[in-house]
């Protein structure tokens, strides 16, 4: 069965509700889908951090907690980690998206020794706020092959992990790691990588509440070919001019956008949106998206991926 045949057998997803990417000002769609130009603005931390084991870290996810829970240290959390092992889930704080972020003195808040197993290393964290339960849900990996949440009050402390997907759940594919969740019309949809055939590829998943009864689509999403790439990875899911899209680096270093429709039935390429500037060094990926007082940001990966930095960009 293809992907289409399967999204519609299980689930006709539409566009309303997604906590995606906005266009407040039309002045500023210059690139691709309308998207708006990014320019390198400051690293978002401040050196040296309490808790930097590797020297590198990666997969930054940006969320506004101020209008969510009391007490917050900060207007914005940014969940970030180290790949390499052991990994580490980590926090940091600002009132502003424009940084630069204050590192969390009790990082990591998650660590390799989880309560069900211990793994070489945990990464790749994706924090998803849950109005149902008033809670947030972060997704990260540990180990490549299986993709696992937690959930949290106070967005510090997290608790109950389990794994919610495997390579055994997708045939063919070796890998099932760096997931990103977003609200998609009274859904909660995945979008992730997995390596097929030895090439990394964008799949996707669903489920009515963000924690279980997820269901996976056995046909990628988003494929690295039509790109003139082997290798696509880092996916976060943008809604804007009234349709689905999918942005995601390439193994050359630049971040693209995809239409896949507010079905996820679809697969236009539309290009790069983002080519790496001089404070990159030659490499951006796994963006996240924001909007502080009108204005837009991206946080992302930047530079080789054994030494990344956590960069922020601002719409001109």
């Amino acid at each position: 069965m293809d992907r289409r045949s399967l999204i519609r057998g299980a689930a006709a997803l539409g566009a309303a509700g997604v906590a995606g990417l906005s266009a407040p000002r039309a002045a500023q769609a210059a690139g691709p889908a309308g998207m708006p130009t990014y320019t390198y603005l400051r690293d978002a931390l401040r050196l040296p951090l309490s808790y930097n084991p590797t020297g590198e870290f990666i997969f930054p996810c940006i969320r506004g907690v101020y209008d969510k829970i009391s007490g917050a240290r900060g207007r914005y959390y940014l969940y970030y980690a180290p790949h390499e092992k052991p990994g580490g889930i980590c926090v940091a704080w600002a009132n502003s998206l424009a940084g630069p972020f204050t590192e969390n003195p009790g990082n990591p808040v998650i660590d390799n020794v989880l309560p069900s197993t211990t793994v070489s290393h945990v990464s790749s964290p994706h924090v998803t706020w849950i109005p149902e339960s008033r809670q947030f849900y972060l997704y990260y990996h540990g180990e490549n092959t299986t993709t696992r949440v937690a959930r949290s009050s106070d967005g510090l402390t997290f608790r109950d992990e389990t794994p919610i997907l495997s390579t055994r759940l997708v045939p063919g594919l070796t890998e099932t790691s760096y997931a990103r969740v977003f609200a998609h019309s009274g859904r909660y949809v995945m979008v992730y990588m997995g390596v097929l055939g030895g090439k990394r590829h964008i799949y996707h998943g669903w489920s009515p509440n963000g924690w279980d009864q997820w269901q996976f689509a056995q046909s990628p999403l988003v494929s690295p070919a039509p790109d003139r790439l082997t290798d696509i990875s880092g996916p976060s899911l943008v809604v804007r001019n009234g349709t689905t899209y999918v942005a995601y680096h390439g193994n050359d270093g630049k971040m693209r956008i995809t239409e896949v429709g507010n079905n996820f039935d679809r697969e236009n390429h539309l290009g790069v949106f983002y080519s790496p500037g001089a404070a990159d060094n030659g490499r951006a990926a796994a963006p996240s998206f924001g909007t502080d007082g009108g204005v837009q940001y991206m946080f992302y990966e930047a530079g080789p991926r054994l030494s990344a930095r956590i960069c922020i960009a601002r719409a001109a």
